[in-house]
């Protein structure tokens, strides 16, 4: 079984709902990703989104912006992230890792190549920010040749049609985009994301998980009241940024065991979600 359903399936069965924790690949230091994989894992990540890092990351606020230049500056390339995967498979047989990233290093690399190395390497599910559902039905046909879930966007403003669209083609989840805007900005609607995912639902059949502007454990609890996955990225980007180097792990490990422990706080109204699995 793929493990991104695996685990959400498992998580299903126990009440709870996934933490998917995203960093960017290389930032603050190529040495310190695979650690901080296992760190997040450690710390309560049950799926993990990584990072590409791209050099004009559209729908990424300043804090990921950032990170994605740092790991840039230190030559950090879609080949590399790949070999930085496959070394945290060495150890972690389980976890699933989610590549999220834009089109073109795919494309540069030639999509079947990427899909066949991302497969080799151990990845389990890739966005692409860049890749609306009428542009990626090759793309999404082309990873699953290679037992990878095509994952998509939806957001406030996707219309039902579209909605229909990414649920005919996506697998593993879905990522709903909380807020009008880029990552970090503005504040969460808890009420308005809970009257969409119902819609969501009704048209699709994989987990929804929700993203963008989830910063505390208060937060990620009321979003997983109402979603099947809670996604945190640019406030543990943040946490990594303002860190020592020798102090990354710890910290992450830290932010990230709080905002667990405020989702397990919700753990049985997680019974009774009704996606399909």
């Amino acid at each position: 079984m793929a493990r991104i359903k695996a685990a959400f399936e498992r998580l299903q069965a126990q009440g709870r709902k996934a933490l998917i924790p995203f960093i960017t690949a290389g930032d603050p230091d190529p040495a310190l990703t695979v650690p901080l994989l296992h760190a997040l894992v450690g710390a309560g990540a049950d799926i993990i989104e990584l990072g590409v890092p791209f050099s004009d990351p559209m729908a990424d606020g300043p804090t990921i912006q950032r990170a994605s230049e740092r790991a840039l500056a230190k030559g950090v390339s879609l080949r590399q992230v790949l070999v930085q995967v496959a070394d945290f498979r060495a150890d972690n047989q389980q976890t699933p890792i989610v590549l999220m990233g834009y089109a073109n290093p795919i494309e540069a690399m030639g999509v079947e190549d990427f899909a066949a190395a991302a497969c080799a390497a151990g990845v389990d599910g890739v966005l692409v920010v860049d890749y609306p559902p009428e542009e990626g039905i090759e793309f999404a046909q082309t990873l699953r040749r290679y037992a990878l879930d095509p994952i998509f966007l939806l957001a406030p403003t996707s219309s039902n049609a579209r909605i229909a669209q990414v649920g005919a083609l996506a697998s593993g989840y879905i990522y709903y985009v909380s807020l009008k805007g880029v990552t970090g900005s503005a504040s969460l609607d808890v009420a308005a994301v809970a009257a969409r995912i119902p819609e969501i639902r009704a048209r699709t059949g994989v987990p929804v998980g929700v993203g963008f502007g989830i910063r505390d454990a208060a937060t990620a609890a009321a979003v997983a009241e109402i979603a099947d996955a809670v996604v945190v990225g640019s406030r543990i980007i943040e946490e990594i940024e303002q860190s020592a180097l020798d102090k990354a792990c710890a910290n992450v490990v830290t932010l990230v065991a709080e905002i667990r422990r405020g989702m397990d706080g919700v753990a049985e109204a997680s019974r009774g979600t009704t996606w399909a699995g």
